[in-house]
């Protein structure tokens, strides 16, 4: 039976989600990443509820936040954001029928809101990497401060892959003691293929027992003492005696200078994978300046089978609802 969460379990949580948060934003402080992937190796590694946690985190931060559903073939972002529905869907939107307001639908959260996809879409890869998709993405985030995509895992669909060569921004969710190190390094390597600016990885569904024990830190002791003001001792009195100091012998030197504080790194957002698996660390350089609109896809990739060559696409198994 699964442990219950405690309310240090909570606080731990709610912490690393926003530090997650705030180093996203500042992985880009000269380009703002407006537009974000949300991708896993395989199944069950907990990307939807940390895509519906980051989007939360986002928006208490005062800024509107759409996240969209592209998993297209097992949905479940309306379950995790309280089952919400709206009336249109993402196919809705991209073939014409409806306006992105007249098919988004706003959450619990003040500044959040919900895309979410009709049921059954046919193909989506290709849709994906239409032109249209691509220019839908562009008016989300002209509407929006930041559109968040949940998606399929990498390990079994490609569309991850498309969505992640189209947007700002990539993270990759690992969790602890679930995924294989070898399913790691392949989509990493598949994302990198297709062109995605994979901005680092997030270690999902950890060991916080640890962490949780420094939040007691900032707890006060009821038993704790703050008189600074004590009895002087006798032999500090004045007109006692004091013991003589010791002079040492010899000349004197300087005290080293102190060591440089090196900036610490957060833990919740990493910007390698593993060195020891032999999987490349991703650029930690931000993303360019968009002089046009986002194209879907890289330039050279004419069809979605074209694209799965130059990826590298090897599916696994994946059950379809």
């Amino acid at each position: 039976m699964a442990r219950k969460k405690t309310t240090s379990d909570r606080v731990v949580l709610q912490n690393a989600v926003k530090t997650l948060a705030a180093n996203i934003r500042f992985s880009s402080v000269d380009e703002p990443i407006s537009s974000l992937a949300v991708v896993s190796s395989i199944p069950s590694e907990g990307k939807t509820t940390l895509a519906v946690s980051l989007a939360q985190a986002m928006a208490d931060g005062e800024s509107t936040v759409l996240i969209v559903e592209c998993d297209m073939r097992r949905r479940s972002l309306s379950n995790a954001l309280g089952g919400i529905h709206g009336r249109h869907g993402l196919h809705a939107v991209l073939s014409g029928r409806h306006t992105i307001m007249e098919s988004v639908v706003a959450t619990q959260v003040s500044g959040l809101y919900f895309l979410d996809a009709e049921p059954g879409i046919p193909n989506p890869p290709d849709i994906l990497q239409s032109k249209r998709f691509g220019s839908l993405i562009d008016e989300l985030t002209d509407t929006f401060d930041v559109v968040i995509f949940d998606t399929p895992p990498v390990g079994t669909f490609v569309d991850a892959a498309i969505i992640g060569s189209q947007v700002d921004a990539t993270i990759l969710v690992v969790r602890q003691d679930h995924v294989r190190r070898e399913e790691v390094r392949n989509t990493y390597a598949q994302l990198q293929q297709a062109g995605a600016n994979v901005i680092g990885t997030v270690l999902n569904c950890c060991d916080a027992e640890v962490s949780s024990k420094y939040y007691g830190y900032y707890k006060e002791r009821k038993k704790d003492t703050y008189d600074v003001v004590q009895e002087v001792p006798e032999s500090q009195k004045k007109g006692a005696s004091r013991p003589a100091m010791s002079i040492p012998k010899g000349p004197v030197t300087a005290p080293a200078a102190p060591l440089a504080a090196q900036p610490s790194r957060p833990a919740a957002i990493s910007q390698t994978i593993d060195a020891s698996a032999g999987a490349p660390a991703p650029a930690a350089t931000p993303p360019a300046a968009p002089t046009a609109p986002k194209a879907p896809g890289a330039a050279s990739l004419g069809n979605t089978d074209q694209f799965l060559v130059n990826t590298n696409y090897v599916p696994h198994g994946y059950d379809e609802e």
